[in-house]
């Protein structure tokens, strides 16, 4: 089903109690990807969802009865689905449970989960949460080797706290967001959740893990300057270019990859906001250090899976926000 078709909110009130399941069924599959369902009462299943998604990212809030979702290798085969859930309980729980293991997600944690293998993962009745999908490249490119936990993640203190402050203003603000904004919101989210999964307890973290952050945050607000390079953080930081180095080495990738990623972010935005509208894409490129237009477009469409001509052209055509996610509190 396309963007468009997909309703902005639904109910199950809207069909009889017999219908519901079935409903409730082929709603959260046009969300998501195929499943089965098990529902412990066929007789009146109640449920309600929000939906607010762009090109990259998906939320869907959701209350509903106790059910069951599965996951299982002929699903997989007939709809293949690479990307992440960050499955996010407001009220309730969801036990989840792959070959690897049997977990449950409640209030006050959230757990990345994969659906490109298979699972089954039940809710409690009256369960409320929200599930964010995000492409698994935001995932590969921050936490490069770095496999993400099966275990749920603390939302309660720390770095898992100010997360959490992220999701509520996501989930509560998104009426309020343009398609770019609500992009720029997510990505911060995903820095946030990958900086989570890679960090060290706070009370001892590595000199080169510490390196590696505080190079990063250099790196991501200085990433417009053309002539951003490993050296130049390296001597802004007060470190060796060998620190620097073996700080993303450790991290599984360069300097001069995190600079490209997030010169390749930078452009992206510059493409879609209005204020560059008036620069031509070689400008843009070769405002953010690109040394031609043909070597900026082919990391770009490596990166984004689309030209950057595409890209402007389809925000042209259709800059307004897409359809909301609403009437979700926590």
């Amino acid at each position: 089903m396309n963007q468009a078709a997909i309703p902005g909110s639904a109910t199950t009130n809207v069909v009889d109690p017999h219908e519901r399941t079935e409903y409730w069924a082929d709603l959260i599959s046009t969300y998501h990807c195929r499943l089965g369902y098990r529902f412990p009462s066929r007789t009146d299943f109640r449920g309600n969802t929000q939906l607010r998604r762009t090109d990259t990212y998906q939320l869907v809030g959701w209350t509903s009865d106790a059910v069951t979702y599965l996951r299982n290798p002929s699903h997989i085969r007939a709809d293949p689905d690479d990307d992440y859930r960050l499955i996010v309980p407001f009220s309730g729980q969801v036990s989840f449970h792959t070959d690897d293991g049997y977990g449950i997600i409640t209030p006050g944690t959230m757990c990345l989960a994969v659906v490109d293998r298979p699972y089954e993962m039940s809710m409690s009745d009256g369960t409320r949460g929200m599930i964010i999908t995000i492409p698994r490249k935001e995932i590969k490119h921050r936490l490069n080797r770095v496999v993400p936990p099966n275990q749920p993640l603390d939302l309660t203190t720390g770095l898992g706290r100010v997360t959490d402050g992220i999701l509520g203003g996501l989930r509560t603000e998104s009426a309020a967001l343009t398609d770019l904004q609500f992009d720029s919101v997510s990505e911060r989210l995903v820095d946030l959740l990958c900086m989570q999964i890679l960090g060290e307890p706070a009370s001892s973290p590595t000199q080169l893990a510490h390196v590696e952050a505080t190079a990063r945050r250099f790196i991501h607000d200085h990433a417009g300057d053309p002539g951003l390079t490993g050296t130049r953080v390296a001597i802004a930081l007060g470190w060796s270019l060998r620190q620097i180095q073996l700080a993303f080495s450790n991290a599984g990738t360069t300097p001069s990859e995190v600079i490209r990623e997030e010169r390749l972010r930078l452009a992206r935005d510059r493409l879609r906001s209005p204020a560059y509208q008036h620069r031509s894409i070689t400008d843009i490129a070769a405002d953010l250090g690109f040394g031609s237009i043909s070597s900026f477009s082919k990391a770009f469409r490596r990166r984004f899976d689309t030209t950057p001509g595409q890209l402007r052209e389809d925000w042209r055509a259709d800059p307004a926000p897409a359809t909301p996610i609403s009437g979700a509190t926590s």
